[in-house]
């Protein structure tokens, strides 16, 4: 899925409370230009469908900087809310233009009804949620699906058996 977003940068003295209630949101870049950083701000509106559309650390979002002559691809990092309110906080993205592979978590998704349930009495028993995958920016999966109808009570499957986007690998 392809997410675009138009953002500006903002002073670093800014106050993020008062760009809250003007209803722009406090974000940061990295990467773009080494270990430099660019403070943003991000209108709230689009700001709620972006964190509504995308997933942390999956999905390439193309932004535009309008008043700087940045526009590139980014994953969205981080998303901070108001631990009561629920209200979006801070957003953070990072630039994914320069880099020949990330490191990224990739949600499974379970496809089909595996025997061993069905009639065997058995249970799915789904270790880990999410796959830490690498892979080029734009090969990153929105999910990896995992075949379960032939798998009968007893059986097992290992990440070593799962099929990958093409040039992504577990590290480690």
């Amino acid at each position: 899925m392809e997410l675009s977003l138009e953002c500006q940068t903002r002073s670093s003295n800014s106050k993020a409370n008062t760009l809250r209630h003007s209803g722009l949101i406090p974000a940061v870049l990295y990467g773009h230009n080494g270990v430099e950083s660019v403070p943003l701000a991000v209108p709230a509106k689009a700001a709620e469908r972006l964190i509504r559309d995308a997933s942390v650390n999956n999905t390439l979002i193309d932004i535009n900087v309008t008043d700087l002559p940045w526009r590139g691809k980014v994953l969205l990092r981080e998303v901070q809310s108001h631990p009561c309110k629920g209200t979006l906080y801070h957003l953070s993205f990072f630039s994914v233009g320069s880099h020949a592979t990330l490191d990224v978590d990739v949600p499974i998704h379970t496809v089909g009804e595996a025997p061993g349930v069905k009639t065997g009495g058995g249970s799915l028993d789904l270790q880990i949620n999410e796959l830490h995958v690498r892979c080029a920016p734009d090969r990153i999966p929105e999910v990896i699906e995992i075949d379960v109808s032939g798998l009968n009570v007893g059986d097992a499957l290992h990440v070593r058996e799962l099929t990958l986007p093409e040039g992504g690998h577990c590290p480690g």
